[in-house]
């Protein structure tokens, strides 16, 4: 048996050093294409890594920041991408808005209810209830308007898309959980931007984005620049610092109990570690009396 277990230890290693060295010659050709004729690896650069508030085993959001990000999605990302799963009376608790806030916020949206008496549907003003609604009245003329892809709905964007950690990084998430590979996917995706290198065709209503994770090319344009939308609280109004905001306020969006659960988390491994010192004193309390 220790053989066994040894021989599988040994082999789990020389995978990993084996999959490190591959990683870091990828690394190092990272701002090259792929060889020619060569299958392609995506995305072509992998995103870095952002200092987020809500990281780590004590974090939290910064309600400012997600103000903020509201406000970019609102007047950027919602001509395009829905967030049906998630209703407006979560932005009172999760965003710190008033009851009164909240009520006007929504009312600024329309939504389809029914049918009414006559058996027929109607529109009316969204109240705290409703969810965010769509652009669109289905799938089918959101990928018309879209070059013939639909816009991803974003309630769960930030959770569903992420990175692959190579070694010997994901060696260390087990003792120390990487879960903000969404926000900064959705950071690098944002600012990353660029023409083309020299050499690289691109698919026509397309635009060449290394950070893209199914290709090196996507068919939604650059959607920030500089100054595009305005900040109240004196925050830079930069490409960076929108994506940045709207990341942390899409990563709320997909987990607002986030803080909720890292407390409980906490407690919980406290308490674990008392139960665990009471087991060993109860123990060794019980064992003395005994003869050996």
């Amino acid at each position: 048996m220790k053989k066994l277990v040894t021989g599988i230890l040994s082999l789990a290693v020389v995978a990993g050093l084996g999959l490190g060295a591959a990683l870091a010659q990828g690394e190092e050709g990272g701002g090259e294409e792929h060889a020619a004729g060569a299958t392609p690896h995506y995305p072509l650069h992998k995103p870095e890594q952002q200092d987020w508030t809500f990281a780590g085993l004590f974090g939290h959001y910064d309600k400012g920041q997600l103000q903020r990000g509201l406000k970019v999605y609102t007047e950027v990302c919602s001509a395009c991408h829905s967030m049906e799963l998630v209703a407006f009376r979560t932005l009172e608790h999760g965003l710190g808005y008033s009851d009164a806030q909240v009520k006007a916020f929504a009312a600024n949206y329309e939504v389809q209810d029914g049918p009414n008496g006559d058996g027929e549907m109607f529109t009316r003003k969204a109240v705290p209830s409703d969810h965010f609604p769509s652009p669109f009245p289905n799938k089918e003329a959101a990928a018309a308007a879209n070059n013939g892809a639909a816009p991803p709905d974003f309630s769960l964007i930030a959770k569903a898309r992420g990175i692959e950690r190579g070694f010997p990084q994901f060696v260390f998430d087990i003792f120390w959980p990487y879960q903000e590979g969404g926000p900064d996917y959705i950071h690098a995706l944002l600012t990353g931007y660029q023409e083309p290198p020299e050499g690289v065709q691109v698919a026509e209503g397309t635009h060449y984005n290394p950070y893209f994770v199914s290709a090196s090319a996507l068919a939604m344009a650059k959607p920030l620049s500089d100054d595009q939308v305005t900040y109240d609280d004196g925050a830079p109004q930069t490409v960076d610092q929108y994506a940045r905001d709207v990341s942390a306020f899409l990563m709320w969006a997909a987990e607002p109990h986030l803080e909720d659960r890292k407390r409980t988390g906490f407690m919980v491994m406290v308490f674990l570690l008392i139960f665990t010192g009471l087991i060993y004193l109860t123990k060794k309390s019980v064992y003395a009396s005994k003869d050996h």
